[in-house]
């Protein structure tokens, strides 16, 4: 039983351990990255880039002829 018990704990903290060293990791910035500044993008700024990339890809659509296989 005690053994059992010492194996749950030694189990326990090597996942604690695991995921101590996983948030980390992803908290802190790559290092081959730290003399480049991201440029800043707001939710606003993303939903109208999205909405840009769905408008222009309809109206290619809509533009490329249809082939004859294709009526029905």
């Amino acid at each position: 039983m005690i053994f059992g018990v010492l194996s749950l704990l030694l189990v326990v903290a090597v996942v604690g351990m695991l995921a101590k060293k996983q948030l980390s990791a992803v908290n802190t910035p790559p290092a081959s990255d730290a003399g480049v500044v991201a440029p800043v993008i707001t939710t606003p700024q993303q939903s109208q880039q999205l909405q840009d990339q769905i408008k222009k890809s309809v109206e290619d659509a809509l533009q490329k002829p249809r082939g004859e296989g294709e009526e029905k």
